[in-house]
C-alpha cells in the first residue's frame, strides 16, 4: 500500500463513525483503533512498529475537546493549514537551521512550510497556495494528531 492511499485511509477512518479497523493485504498489515493507545503497521511479517501513546489522543471523547478548541483559532483572521496525518512536527530540516517558514514570511505554492515524522519517515508539508504566515501554531518537536491545525495563514 503507497503512502498517500494510507494517508487517505486515515483521513477517512478518523471521518468515520468506525471505532475499530484492521486491513490485511500480501505481507502489509495495518491496524487503526480510535481511543486505543495502539498504533501497529506491519510492512512484513517480522516488522512491526508501534507508535508512542502520544497518538492516542484521537479518542472520540477528544471530539468535544476538539471541538472546544477549534473556535478560538478560526475567529483570527486567516485560514489553518492542518495536519494530514498523525506524528511529530519539525519546523527545520535539522535542529542546527532555521524554520522553513516563520510569522510573516510570504510563501509560495509548493513550498515546504515543516516536516512530520511518521513512523521514522519524514514527510515534507507542502503549501496548497500561495500564502502568508500570520501565527504557527505548533512548537517544534511536537506531536501531532491528524488535522490539528499547525498554522494560521492568509491566503494571497
Amino acid at each position: 500500500m503507497k503512502f498517500d492511499e494510507i494517508k487517505e485511509l486515515m483521513r477517512l477512518f478518523g471521518k468515520s463513525k468506525l471505532d475499530r479497523i484492521q486491513i490485511k493485504q500480501k505481507d502489509f498489515e495495518i491496524e487503526m483503533e480510535k481511543g486505543g493507545e495502539t498504533v501497529v503497521v506491519e510492512a512484513a511479517p517480522s516488522a512491526q512498529v508501534q507508535a508512542t501513546p502520544a497518538p492516542a489522543a484521537i479518542p472520540a471523547s477528544s471530539g468535544s475537546n476538539a471541538a472546544e478548541a477549534a473556535p478560538a483559532p478560526e475567529a483570527k483572521k486567516g485560514e489553518l493549514i492542518t495536519s494530514p496525518m498523525v506524528g511529530t512536527f519539525y519546523a527545520s530540516p535539522s535542529p542546527d537551521s532555521p524554520p522553513f517558514v516563520k510569522v510573516g514570511d510570504t510563501v509560495r505554492k509548493g513550498q515546504t512550510l515543516c516536516i512530520l515524522e511518521a513512523m521514522k519517515i519524514m514527510n515534507e508539508l507542502e503549501a496548497e497556495f500561495d500564502c502568508k504566515i500570520l501565527e504557527v501554531l505548533v512548537e517544534d518537536g511536537e506531536p501531532v494528531e491528524y488535522d490539528k491545525p499547525l498554522f494560521r495563514v492568509e491566503r494571497l
